[in-house]
């Protein structure tokens, strides 16, 4: 079972966890903004799809660079900045917000590509 984590939740370098956390808590801290801004009360299923959704980000984000990158390989493109953010904003959300999907097929390919690499 520890080998299982290893390869799975460990298969990503620790810098790019911790800045893809950073995202993710500051949008996760986003939404439960815009969810208690009117007085409302935060209730436990909210709460934890929030959760979920801010610890499965990163996993979620690797899978769509990870598909980016083999789209369009080594090739550079120059565009607008404020088109770029915006785009990179939107792209962060759709990650973010659909993390619980999306993360799996990550995870399903850290762990075989550990297991991969342990034997």
């Amino acid at each position: 079972m520890k080998e299982f984590f290893a390869n799975t939740f460990g298969g990503l370098k620790t810098e790019y966890l911790i800045r893809q956390y950073i995202f993710g808590i500051c949008l996760g801290l986003f939404f439960m903004y815009l969810k208690t801004q009117n007085g409302n009360e935060l209730d436990f299923s909210t709460a934890f799809m929030l959760l979920i959704s801010t610890l499965l980000y990163p996993y979620s984000r690797f899978v769509y660079e990870s598909a980016i990158q083999f789209i369009l390989g080594e090739n550079t493109f120059f565009v607008n900045g404020f088109i770029m953010i915006f785009v990179k904003a939107i792209t962060m959300f759709i990650c973010w917000a659909a993390a619980i999907f999306i993360a799996p097929i990550g995870l399903a390919y850290l762990y075989f590509k550990g297991n991969q690499t342990a034997s």
